[in-house]
């Protein structure tokens, strides 16, 4: 059993916890995950690691609670325990001196980019960050990511914080004047699919994490394969993270899509029980 030390809402439906976790906070790299199976009836859930103190032996979860077992997880309050967390799974990220990094998050994913960000800076990267999301309450991390950024833009869709547009716009005006070395793109399928189409005529490599269906982590299920380079990579042990340019987003897309009726279903029931 894994307490929860501290939660904190970050918007309506986004939520922080720190969870007892001391194995993982110790082993723990920028870019793993962790599976949560709240109980023994629980689906397992993928979310990666936003931090971890080593001291305390906590890590550090943001999610959005967008189906059954996510709103199920977010209704848990501190001091209350979870039955599973596993990790740290997936490949760390590739971190190391590239010289000019722009790291681009959108909505709950600025959570996952965090980790990333701060491990390029600490390397001694000039790290750029552009953090986006639909309206200003959705805005998570931003003095997190303000501290870990030599530059912080923030977009909003509906222009209620900063400046209206993408993040996608604003990546667009920085590789037309300046030389980036290296951009990681972490949020909606279709957000990291645009940035790998802007990246690309400037010969940028673009990393992107994808945040495709997983059930078990460790490969054996087959549930989030994805297509990179025409080859079938699993996201939960090949990755997370992928070249972008390679990556068959549309067919990423259409898998994430397969189990809306089943989603939508559980969470009519589960509401219903909860009535």
């Amino acid at each position: 059993m894994h307490r929860i030390v501290y939660k904190k809402q970050l918007s309506e439906s986004v939520k922080l916890f720190d969870i007892g976790a001391s194995l993982i906070a110790k082993k723990f790299k920028a870019g793993q995950f962790v599976i949560i199976k709240i109980d023994e009836k629980g689906e397992r859930i993928p979310l990666t690691i936003v931090d971890a103190d080593k001291e305390s032996g906590t890590v550090r979860i943001i999610f959005q609670e967008v189906g059954k077992s996510t709103k199920q997880l977010g209704l848990l309050k501190a001091g209350e325990a979870i039955e599973n967390v596993i990790g740290p799974l997936g490949k760390p990220a590739e971190i190391k001196k590239f010289g000019k990094v722009v790291c681009i998050g959108g909505g709950v994913g600025i959570a996952p980019l965090y980790p990333q960000a701060k491990a390029f800076k600490e390397e001694g990267n000039e790290v750029i960050s552009i953090i986006g999301a639909r309206t200003k309450e959705l805005i998570i991390l931003e003095e997190e990511m303000r501290n870990v950024s030599d530059r912080l833009y923030i977009t909003t869709d509906d222009g209620s914080y900063v400046r209206k547009g993408f993040v996608s716009d604003v990546l667009k005006e920085l590789l037309e004047k300046e030389k980036i070395d290296r951009v990681v793109t972490i949020g909606p399928a279709i957000m990291m699919m645009v940035t790998a189409r802007v990246t690309k005529p400037y010969n940028v490599k673009t990393i992107a994490s994808l945040n495709s269906i997983m059930v078990d982590g460790t490969g054996m299920c087959g549930a989030c394969r994805v297509s990179v380079g025409g080859e079938t990579k699993f996201a939960c042990v090949d990755g997370p993270d992928f070249d972008a340019h390679l990556v068959d987003f549309k067919l990423l897309m259409e898998r994430q899509k397969i189990y809306l009726d089943e989603e939508r279903k559980a969470m009519e029931l589960f509401e219903g029980e909860c009535e």
